[in-house]
């Protein structure tokens, strides 16, 4: 035992060291977009630029969502977030994305800063993962000898706080435990009045605080009048700007602004630390089946102030939180996959989670709604929870419960009478039922075989996880009718969608068949978890009979094609993964070999293609694809290219999911909840998975 304990230590050395190597090896990252305040699809702030202080802050979308920072050195102002063309731009020396912070330092004026956002996404603790709060963390130090006084600057745009810039605004300044606090939010306040992709919000309010009283002005004025009393004397006005409601026809809305400034005073060699907070209470996130529902911190009663409160006190304990956390996933994510592909999925992690919101059912029942940002705006898609949900089967199966049971539900409904899943619950903020493909009345551009397999596939995941089919006993019906229906209609699919719908319709489609059969193998999991022996054993023959007819229909010499029908074709086949993942063993393990090698002789400079039609990729299905690889080497090689594409595209959005991978330039979509895909690597590490999987917050 002893010997055996020396050799894995000393291979956790070799692989820690191996790592370390790489890192130092690689050239910093340069990511398409560096994620800021991301917590939900309205309150999502990011830089699309190389420096902070190139250009503005955006929305995902891309419209601004200003925040402006700089900072004062002996009496001179420097440009430290946002454009300021009166204002010299304070030089950024580094930059680097992690989990649950974003850090970029700067130096100059005898001086360096760090400033660091961070948003505490610990997913084993749904009460802070669902808190609307950033951090905003400014620690500074004299850089030579002397010594420097310094004040500090940021404020918040009413952009942040509307739709459109010619809607009306309103502000006001609270006092909470004594303490200044400043709050901004539209006029008209439509409470989930509007539907659609290409939206911010224009409810809820907007909220700016400091960690403590000590050097802190604060206003709420015009950009101008704030910028211009800083850069004078490292103060705000004295007065807020009385005009409570700001009409678009005597003054430019985007142009006021809530600000705080702290004087630090002398700063030496020691580093001296400050804090502000950016909070959003939406106060209702989503309609769900005409009933509106809370996100999830306030489902106990809690109101502003108690998140406030909450968040001011917790600042400490919940940075030495994300600290270990980031440390620990970081580490992780290079021994499983090295360390390209941690630099790339870090990229994912906030994405992630900021294109999904945590509401609370009227029961107290947890659900999380994802986006389809940049797609077509529906909300809880099936097929965009499928390639999402390594992300939550890996860091929390509360979340992917709660992601599942919204669609369950209405499955379960009356109003539902199709033999298949769903795809939609209707577009984001409201969920009132199916809107794709001309809606839950009709059956044209439905996704039958798809959205099937996807839930299937994601029920028995669950299970195992948890080690019990308790979710999936309580939708038996539902799951059996898909599973009949798969039976049926699976082996070789008819002419309609898959979730690469962007690339139209295709009968005998051989990926989509490989879903099927892998989803015939779930459910026959499920039925022997829950007692359906006859059933479990039926479905597992099904499977493995269709498994084997499907070698002979999709072979094609060296590789297997993209549908039965098409000869010298090719396609990724990333739904396989979970065949290895689940343990159905259904496929031969010959079939991975054959495909991986041939996908070597197909790859672009950016990227293996989806399928002989286009040079385009989709990332998520990428990294599935990697995944079947059981030779590190291979698995490096396939996801190579797509972390150079990371740092060379020229396309400056958050990860999009569909790109060029001759130009490396973005098809569509950008923000989605998909880039959660990227973790299925994680998956495939046993011990990995249950660590993650089962930590569980007191």
């Amino acid at each position: 035992m002893r010997s055996f304990r020396l050799v894995s230590a000393a291979l956790l050395l070799t692989a820690l060291f191996t790592a370390e190597a790489a890192a130092q090896t690689l050239s910093p990252t340069r990511p398409p977009a560096v994620p800021l305040v991301a917590h939900d699809p309205y309150f999502s702030i990011w830089s699309m630029a190389d420096h902070l202080n190139d250009e503005g802050t955006k929305h995902w979308t891309g419209k601004p969502n200003t925040l402006t920072a700089a900072i004062r050195v002996d009496g001179k102002s420097w440009q430290i977030m946002g454009r300021d063309n009166g204002t010299a731009a304070l030089p950024q020396t580094n930059v680097e994305v992690l989990p649950t912070r974003t850090i970029y330092k700067f130096a100059g004026a005898g001086i360096q800063l760090e400033l660091t956002f961070l948003t505490p996404a610990l997913p084993d603790d749904l009460d802070i993962l669902s808190r609307p709060v950033t951090y905003i963390d400014w620690k500074v130090s004299a850089t030579d000898a002397a010594t420097h006084q310094v004040e500090l600057y940021l404020d918040a745009n009413a952009d942040l706080t509307v739709n459109t810039s010619d809607e009306q605004v309103s502000w006001g300044r609270y006092m909470l435990d004594g303490q200044p606090v400043l709050r901004m939010g539209s006029r008209e306040q439509p409470v989930l009045a509007k539907r659609g992709d290409d939206l911010r919000i224009d409810w809820g309010y907007l909220y700016l605080l400091a960690d403590r009283v000590e050097g802190v002005t604060s206003a709420a004025v015009s950009h101008q009048a704030a910028r211009a009393a800083f850069n004078n004397g490292g103060k705000l006005p004295e007065s807020d700007d009385l005009t409570e409601h700001i009409a678009p026809t005597t003054r430019r809305m985007p142009a006021m602004v809530l600000a705080f400034s702290i004087d630090v005073g002398k700063v030496g060699t020691q580093a001296i630390s400050r804090s502000l907070m950016l909070a959003y209470d939406d106060q209702y996130s989503i309609e769900y089946f005409q009933r509106r529902e809370q996100p999830w911190w306030r489902r106990n009663g809690a109101e502003a102030n108690d998140l406030l409160r909450s968040a001011r006190a917790d600042h400490d304990s919940l940075l030495a939180r994300s600290i270990a956390f980031d440390e620990e996933l970081m580490a992780d994510m290079r021994r499983v996959g090295g360390e390209k592909y941690a630099r790339l999925a870090v990229l994912a992690y906030r994405q992630t989670l900021a294109a999904h919101k945590l509401v609370a059912d009227t029961d107290g029942t947890a659900m999380f709604f994802p986006k389809e940002n940049f797609s077509n705006g529906c909300i809880a898609t099936v097929d965009v929870i499928y390639p999402s949900s390594p992300f939550t089967m890996l860091f929390s199966p509360a979340l992917l419960k709660a992601q599942l049971q919204p669609v369950m539900e209405y499955a379960a409904m009356s109003r539902w009478k199709w033999p298949f899943a769903p795809h939609d619950l209707g577009t984001y903020p409201q969920a009132n039922g199916q809107v794709y493909g001309g809606g839950e009345l009709t059956e044209t551009n439905q996704m039958p075989v798809e959205e099937s397999g996807n839930m299937l596939i994601m029920v028995a995941a669950l299970a195992k996880i948890e080690g019990n089919a308790a979710f999936a006993e309580k939708y038996w019906p539902q799951l059996t009718r898909w599973a009949e229906y798969l039976k049926d209609k699976g082996l070789d699919p008819e002419n309609q969608l898959s979730t690469d719908d962007f690339a139209g319709h295709l009968a005998h489609n051989s990926n989509l068949s490989i879903k099927a059969i892998l989803a015939l193998g779930s459910y026959g999991i499920l039925a022997d978890m829950t007692g359906h022996k006859t059933e479990a054993a039926l479905y597992r023959r099904t499977a493995q009979d269709f498994a084997q007819k499907w070698a002979g229909l999709a072979a094609e010499g060296d590789h297997y094609r993209l549908a039965f029908d098409q000869e010298n074709t090719w396609s990724q086949k990333y739904n396989l993964v979970w065949d290895k993942l689940l343990g159905l063993n259904l496929f031969s393990p010959d079939i991975v070999k054959k495909e991986i090698a041939f996908y070597e002789t197909k790859e672009n400079k950016y990227g293996l293609p989806l399928d002989n039609r286009k040079d385009y990729t989709k990332l998520d299905w990428l990294v599935w694809t990697a995944t079947l690889a059981d030779n590190p080497a291979d698995f490096e090689r396939l996801l190579a290219p797509a972390y150079q594409w990371t740092n060379e595209t020229p396309t400056r959005v958050p990860l999009t999911d569909w790109y060029d991978t001759v130009t490396g330039k973005q098809q569509g979509f950008q923000a989605r909840s998909v880039v959660g895909g990227l973790f299925i690597k994680m998956l495939s590490d046993p011990v990995v998975w249950k660590k993650y999987s089962r930590r569980v917050h007191p």
